[in-house]
């Protein structure tokens, strides 16, 4: 492995002057060409970019390449791979012959299917984990060592050639049976391909190995699918932005940030309100739990409680949240498809305009050709040029036109009366002396006069608000900004494709200006 030196040389950072060079350079050429570089080149149209030996140090202002399906950085001085996140669609990378020592940054490359990471100083084959499409991967002279790092690579069903010649792991003896053992698919490795009596010597040699780690593997994939199930689903929610209603989440969620419940709890009457709370919640907070015979007793009570009656209501605006999202869901498609008609029809209007045209446009040049009077020619000509210019009112016409074209609140503030009145109560019995039942010291401090109290469940509901509050606007401000941004995208959408409209009408006109003054001139 050689590294890539810039002593003598002033290395370069990725700018706009480069790019715009480079894309020129490699763009269309003669009459093409011309056009493309007096109009420019939208780096969003690039297929396909060359920055080999450009002495480039850093990798940065690739992000305008959305739709870049190739690249080329081989033979710079990179030391970081960095700043290709928003080329997901790249499925070739040559980063060769540069000093990169860790592999990172292409985590959102997903379509990848060919990297070269040759000549460069990894040590370790790694965060490789999102290019399940990778088929041929190139790392030879780098500082690979452990046999056992290149297991790393079953991870990839579509890998098919190889290349690791240059490596230190490359000087064990074991290391050609080794990845035809571990890697039972690749067809080349090192430059050559593997033949099936290699495979076959390996097999019995790692056989036992490679069965225990299967085993091991199908364990994991069967993880990863229920994981992956998981993820799925509860994304699912969170689009239609309910995730987490469909059970206590919430409910619990207001007690755990609920300093004073596990005082509250306490009072007569309150486990009925809170169902089987006093077990759960006082064990989390360190106290001993309510272990009574007559407290346990409530628990077996079927009634609706305050918990039970909070949770369906959260299970309600669940089940409402679903069905809105797959409504929205039709809706956005409905509205998709309506689009997508009228630009159909405006397309198929235009097509009908620009035949009826070409049709006058030929009989027009006809009637040119054969006018032998300068009077008779100058009308023709007229006739013709007007035509232009109804054509293009016309199509800049269709295209203008084308362009114009909570429930949970009340239950708690029901709840908080009921806990201030048993809470007020409570009191009147203590200062009697008529409370009898047995609560911890800091439970009964509350109690040392009504102001202390009544601050205590105050406190206690306006963080049970809180949190209702809280998850309300969440839901409303990611409905608000899903609508936001869905108008955004169509709206630019609709802008990008107006201006390309709009630049080709202009573009066809000229052309026949340009048709139409050149007759002038054969004429003169």
């Amino acid at each position: 492995m050689t590294s890539r030196l810039y002593d003598s040389i002033e290395p370069n950072v990725i700018d706009n002057e480069m790019l715009q060079k480079a894309v020129e350079e490699q763009g269309p050429k003669e009459e093409a060409g011309q056009l493309a570089k007096r109009e420019g080149i939208n780096f969003k149209d690039v297929k396909e970019l060359q920055l080999d030996f450009r002495n480039i140090l850093k990798i940065d202002n690739l992000w305008q390449f959305v739709n870049l399906t190739k690249l080329q950085l081989d033979n710079n001085i990179i030391e970081k791979i960095e700043a290709l996140e928003s080329l997901v669609h790249l499925v070739w990378l040559d980063l060769s012959f540069n000093n990169i020592e860790v592999i990172e940054g292409l985590s959102t490359l997903v379509n990848l299917k060919d990297l070269s990471l040759f000549n460069n100083r990894i040590s370790k084959i790694e965060n490789l984990d999102a290019l399940q499409q990778l088929q041929i991967f190139s790392i030879g002279n780098n500082n690979i060592g452990t046999l056992e790092n290149l297991i790393y690579l079953r991870k990839f069903k579509e890998l098919r050639t190889l290349n690791l010649a240059g490596n230190p792991v490359c000087d064990n003896d074991a290391y050609a049976k080794y990845i035809a053992a571990y890697l039972p698919d690749l067809v080349y490795l090192d430059f050559r391909m593997v033949e099936d009596s290699t495979k076959e010597i390996a097999f019995v040699k790692y056989q036992y190995a490679i069965e225990e780690m299967k085993q091991g593997e199908a364990v994991a994939l069967a993880k990863q699918k229920a994981d992956e199930a998981k993820q799925k689903e509860l994304d699912y929610h969170k689009a239609a932005y309910v995730e987490y209603l469909n059970g206590s989440f919430l409910f619990d969620s207001m007690y755990a940030e609920d300093p004073e419940a596990s005082k509250l709890v306490y009072l007569p009457g309150v486990p009925e309100l809170l169902e089987t709370y006093p077990t759960c919640s006082l064990e989390a907070s360190g106290r001993e739990s309510v272990t009574r015979p007559a407290r346990r007793g409530l628990f077996l009570d079927s009634r609706p409680t305050y918990k039970s009656k909070f949770v369906a209501i959260c299970e309600n605006l669940f089940e409402y949240g679903l069905k809105q999202h797959e409504k929205r869901k039709a809706e956005v498609a409905l509205f998709d498809e309506c689009l997508n008609e009228a630009l159909e029809d405006n397309r198929k209007e235009g097509n009908r305009a620009m035949a009826d045209f070409e049709e006058k446009r030929r009989l027009a040049l006809e009637a040119i050709q054969n006018a032998s009077e300068t009077e008779i020619l100058e009308a023709r000509l007229q006739e013709y040029n007007d035509d232009i210019t109804k054509l293009f009112e016309t199509l800049m016409t269709m295209e203008m036109q084308l362009v114009d074209q909570l429930e949970c609140r009340d239950l708690e503030n029901h709840h908080h009366e009921k806990l201030l009145e048993i809470a007020i109560n409570t009191l009147e019995k203590i200062v009697k002396s008529e409370f009898d039942e047995e609560i911890p010291d800091d439970v009964r401090m509350l109690f040392v006069d009504k102001d202390t109290i009544v601050n205590a469940v105050n406190a206690s509901h306006d963080i049970h608000l809180l949190k209702i509050d809280n998850r309300e606007d969440e839901i409303i401000t990611k409905a608000n900004s899903w609508a936001s941004v869905l108008i955004e995208k169509v709206h630019k959408s609709e802008i990008t494709r107006n201006r390309d409209r709009v630049k080709e009408i202009n573009q066809f006109i000229d052309h026949l200006h340009n048709e139409l003054e050149t007759m002038d001139i054969m004429e003169q």
